[in-house]
């Protein structure tokens, strides 16, 4: 029969099944973690929680109440010693219930249940997950598109004065490079864009004062260019006198 069956009998009498679920609270609480069947372990979850919740309240009412499921004073002990330390500040969920897979010989469902804020190696990674985690903005990152046109813009601006006085130019890339905060890939794309914009400025400055020079140039060619008729002319004269 059946009828209003609202937990697991697991097999065994009343009297058995306390007996048996106090036992492994015990070994549970002294030992941290224990290995049983599937079974066995959601119903021992469901009678250990509620100690351990009980716990919290270190009073001599509380500790009689836990007692009278336990039946052993240094489990007691233990769980209002070490244990409701650990879990204080946690709502509820105290075990953690791991599936192992079937036992040899029975093929029984077998699993590990522990109690959850004594598991130091998962402790260890989820502290170290927090700590790797970047505190870079998502807007400060941007595509090499987006920075390109701006390094351009700073050089032009940086370039103005040197034309206008025809001295040389001297692009401040450290500026650019704090200005614009890019990853990896974009900063070298920057880089690459602001080298290519002052080696074309610097054709430009050296282009624009070879046009200046040129003028010069030729003026002085031709200044002793003038001098070449008078001394035809003198000689002439000179020619004519003797004739």
């Amino acid at each position: 029969m059946r009828h209003k069956k609202s937990f697991n009998h697991l097999g065994r009498t009343s009297a058995h099944r306390k007996a048996m679920l106090s036992n492994m609270a015990c070994s549970l609480i002294e030992h941290k973690r224990i290995e049983t069947t599937t079974a066995k372990a959601k119903a021992l979850k469901r009678f250990v929680e509620p100690l351990i919740t009980r716990s919290k309240d270190d009073s001599t009412h509380a500790r009689r109440v836990v007692f009278s499921y336990l039946q052993d004073k240094e489990a007691v002990t233990e769980l209002f010693r070490e244990v409701a330390s650990k879990v204080g500040d946690r709502p509820g969920g105290y075990t953690r219930i791991i599936k192992l897979g079937s036992r040899q010989g029975d093929n029984a469902d077998m699993c590990l249940i522990e109690l959850v804020d004594f598991n130091e190696n998962l402790l260890g990674e989820k502290a170290a997950a927090k700590k790797s985690s970047s505190r870079r903005r998502r807007g400060a990152v941007k595509t090499k598109a987006e920075a390109a046109p701006k390094a351009k813009e700073k050089v032009a601006a940086a370039a103005k004065p040197a034309l206008e006085t025809g001295g040389d130019v001297v692009a401040d890339t450290t500026e650019v490079a704090d200005t614009t905060e890019v990853t990896d890939t974009a900063e070298e794309a920057v880089a690459e864009e602001v080298v290519a914009e002052e080696a074309v400025v610097e054709e430009t400055v050296v282009e624009e004062a070879a046009v200046e020079e040129a003028p010069k140039a030729e003026a002085t060619d031709a200044e002793p260019g003038t001098e070449e008729p008078k001394a035809e002319e003198e000689t002439e004269e000179e020619e004519k006198k003797d004739s």
